[in-house]
């Protein structure tokens, strides 16, 4: 099985102060004990290093890179899947819904992945289940 990890839930981890730092470590804890493959996007790691950076401080992203990137697999966006995933944005007019977002679906339905690692509600409005 595989699960793919969102910025959201990424910078839940890391930030001690955010609402969701303990159910996501909760969590994290539970899919590395059961073994489950861990996916995400280049376009994720990105936005989250980005986030972690204004809001935290450098420190948060180099734990980030050094300690929580190796243990996932990142999915390289191709120019097709950001084209696609672009279209998708663009169509759907909405204002709260990212680039990122669109590529993360676009990526989980090309993967077949059914399950996302997110605290970020557009997940489950776009019918994959949401850990935790």
């Amino acid at each position: 099985m595989t699960v793919f990890v969102d910025t959201a839930a990424l910078y839940a981890f890391i930030d001690q102060n955010d609402d969701g730092h303990h159910s996501v470590l909760r969590a994290w804890d539970e899919l590395q004990d059961a073994g489950v493959a861990l996916t995400t996007t280049n376009y994720v790691v990105v936005e989250a290093a980005t986030l972690l950076q204004s809001r935290i401080g450098l420190g948060a992203v180099r734990t980030l890179i050094e300690e929580i990137v190796p243990a996932l697999e990142v999915e390289w966006i191709t120019p097709e899947l950001h084209e696609a995933a672009t279209e998708a944005l663009f169509a759907a007019n909405r204002r709260d819904l990212s680039l990122v977002d669109c590529v993360s679906f676009a990526t989980m339905r090309r993967l077949g992945v059914r399950q996302a690692f997110t605290l970020d509600p557009h997940f489950r409005r776009q019918g994959f289940e949401c850990l935790p």
